[in-house]
């Protein structure tokens, strides 16, 4: 930011500080100078490094207000501002033009005042010297005093020609789809439905927030001009600026954020001085259009805690001062308590006691702030996060898993197809990133494409490649901008196969494989007495095979929280990736594990009297699953049953096709002495009857 050294001065009192004196006193708030250069007439020109948050130094004013707050070398000065001296008023507002803010929600503030009988012509000699001073051309007397503005207050502003907008009407809007606008100096442009444009009755007049029309360009023959001044949603200005490559000193401003409760001063001080310049006569009133006032916010700061950060004393009072100075309105309300009111140019970058903090560093110089030559280090236990991941990484790799670290983007076609239910892709508009402008709605995909990665290179393991990830996921609501990020661990491993293609058995195996593997990474965050529910369903998405998927959730402490699911890949996205070989992936959400670290378990005393192991072989139907068994069991509630456990899914020549023999073992146990046969026995006829009615089984002998 350049800042002419004559015109700083007009805001300070004295007005005698030289270069070299605000070089060091900038430096020392934060703001070192980059480049002295010779100015017009004897003056000089500051290079200004301004910080990106810093949007209220981009004018002269403010960076006066940053040199009379310093309390860096003996000098002490005031801020000056300029004074306001409302021109006397005419015929009303109203007579001449009509404004409609139709997008409240990214113009949060529209303003327009109209000043008849201009005169334009060449600007006066301070007017010109001013704009000069910095390098740019000076037009007319009019244009320059909305770049005089810009350069003094950091508020852009535009002028139009009344008489070259039709319907006499400003409407500020989104553009519609092909509509085009001629800029000032930036050429012709077809616009897009999410830019805003400031149109008159019939078209648009300029590109918001960024560049002013060439159609409505105040001129000679102007004799009524629209003064204008607004502020813009940041993110809006910046997306349109960067598509259309369109870089001004507006749109630089605009895109740091500026206050709607500044505008009123700056276009105050704005009419004024076209009044003064261009003889023209200003309508009385204003209009204005927007959204609601931002309400001021007042910080409390706490000297103590000022102290402890800066590691230097700073009392209370001076504190005070010191905020004062910068425009914040500061009361010491207790021994060690200061409430300060922010004021609407610091809006965007004050809003918690740390900033206030850094403002009285600032201002007292950074090199008040002591620098030690070492600094003491307190070594810490790692965080219950940090061993949550350390655990889960243990097991991951002990289970044979190569962790990887892959790309964020994947392409729309990929993306969609691993995109659940209800939920959109999120892209970015990046020319960088024509083929992959997407973010990846499951870290499976990059992994699959790891994988591919393997194959290409003829990369082979024993038993198969396994690889996991911990990564974000990116996905928005259907019809919103609900954006869902989630944090994921996930895995991917190889179906181990002998034969050209792998058989039943083998895919079964190798789900059974990844089930084992997710039952040791919940014991390791939840704990051995947290039960994994396997729940077979339908995929949200296509990446999985609809007909080897299930859900899986947690049972701990009473409660059942459902944490992501697993299954095999599917045809479809094995041919869309160009994967070979058959794959069982798995996704988990990585905050529900690290939410119940540490582990729990519970200490028992071991049993002191033996117990009781009886086998029951169940031949079922090829459909029934083994949740289903569990929920046999548990329904039977058997009289002194401790557990239950499968041994084995058999199928053979001795079991009928589409039948299969699961056995599994049941545990009995009395406290207090030790069970006979006998009383076991009632038990297991009554769980094979429940076996025989709810499974349709038969008992296998």
């Amino acid at each position: 930011m350049d800042i002419s050294l004559q015109w700083l001065n007009q805001y300070l009192s004295p007005a005698d500080v030289t270069a070299e004196q605000a070089d060091m006193i900038l430096t020392e708030a934060g703001m070192p100078i980059e480049e002295h250069k010779p100015g017009v007439d004897g003056d000089q020109v500051l290079d200004v490094e301004v910080t990106s948050n810093r949007g209220d130094c981009l004018g002269h004013v403010g960076v006066a207000r940053e040199i009379a707050a310093a309390r860096y070398g003996n000098t002490r000065r005031t801020l000056v501002m300029p004074e306001l001296n409302d021109p006397p008023t005419g015929e009303p507002i109203e007579k001449y033009l009509k404004l409609d803010n139709r997008v409240p929600d990214v113009c949060p503030l529209f303003t327009a005042r109209v000043i008849t009988g201009v005169k334009v012509g060449a600007s006066p000699d301070w007017l010109r010297r001013a704009i000069e001073s910095l390098g740019q051309r000076s037009i007319n007397n009019v244009v320059d005093i909305t770049n005089f503005i810009t350069l003094e207050l950091g508020n852009p502003c535009h002028v139009f020609d009344y008489d070259k907008l039709a319907g006499g009407e400003l409407v500020v809007r989104y553009a519609e789809e092909g509509e085009r606008v001629k800029t000032l100096y930036a050429g012709e442009h077809k616009l897009h439905p999410t830019d805003l444009v400031v149109a008159d009755a019939e078209r648009p007049q300029s590109l918001a927030g960024i560049i002013g029309g060439h159609d409505s360009q105040v001129d000679e023959g102007t004799r009524t001009v629209v003064f204008e001044m607004a502020t813009w949603d940041v993110m809006t200005i910046r997306n349109t600026g960067r598509r259309l490559q369109i870089r001004t000193d507006a749109a630089y401003r605009f895109e740091r954020g500026i206050d709607p409760r500044s505008i009123d001063y700056a276009s105050r001080r704005g009419v004024q001085l076209l009044c003064e310049v261009s003889g023209g006569s200003l309508c009385a009133g204003v209009l204005s259009e927007g959204g609601s006032t931002p309400e001021q916010a007042t910080i409390k700061i706490r000297p103590s805690r000022c102290a402890l950060v800066l590691g230097v004393q700073t009392s209370g009072e001076e504190m005070v001062e010191l905020l004062n100075a910068l425009s914040f309105s500061s009361t010491l309300v207790g021994d060690d308590l200061i409430e300060s009111v922010v004021p609407p140019h610091r809006s965007h970058d004050v809003s918690r006691e740390i900033d206030l903090i850094e403002e009285v560093a600032r201002a007292r110089s950074l090199g008040a702030v002591p620098m030690k030559a070492t600094l003491p280090v307190t070594a810490k236990p790692p965080q219950p996060s940090e061993k949550a991941m350390q655990a889960i990484g243990g097991v991951m790799t002990s289970m044979g898993f190569f962790e990887t670290i892959t790309y964020s983007f994947t392409s729309p076609k990929l993306g969609a197809m691993f995109c659940g239910r209800d939920l959109e892709l999120v892209a970015v508009d990046d020319n960088r990133r024509k083929s992959e402008p997407t973010l990846r709605p499951s870290v499976l995909l990059g992994l699959l494409k790891c994988r591919v990665g393997n194959q290409h290179a003829r990369a082979s393991v024993a038993g198969g490649i396994r690889v996991f990830e911990v990564a974000s996921t990116f996905a928005q609501r259907a019809g919103t901008r609900d954006s869902i990020e989630q944090q994921k661990l996930a895995m991917l491993m190889d179906v181990d196969y002998a034969g050209k293609k792998p058989k039943h058995d083998e895919i079964q195996h190798a789900l059974r494989v990844m089930r084992g593997v997710i039952d040791s990474a919940v014991n390791a965050t939840f704990g051995g007495s947290a039960r994994v529910i396997v729940a077979p369903a339908k995929p949200t998405h296509g990446g999985f095979d609809a007909d080897a998927h299930a859900t899986v959730s947690v049972e701990s402490q009473g409660s059942v929280i459902e944490i992501g699911s697993f299954g095999l890949i599917s045809g479809q996205a094995m041919q869309a990736i160009g994967l070979d070989a058959p794959a069982v992936g798995c996704e988990l959400v990585l905050a529900e594990m690290i939410d119940a670290y540490p582990p729990r378990s519970n200490a028992e005393l071991l049993p002191q009297f033996p117990g009781i192991e009886r086998d029951l072989s169940l031949i079922v139907d090829e459909s029934i699953r083994w949740d289903q068994v569990e929920g046999v069991v548990e329904a039977c509630d058997l009289d002194r049953c401790v557990g239950h456990s499968m041994v084995g899914v058999f199928r053979g020549k001795q079991i009928e096709d589409g039948k299969k023999s699961v056995t599994l073992r049941m545990r009995f146990r009395d406290d207090e002495r030790t069970l006979r046969h006998e009383e076991v026995d009632p038990q297991m006829d009554q769980l094979a009857s429940r076996a025989i009615s709810d499974l349709k089984a038969e008992i296998r002998s």
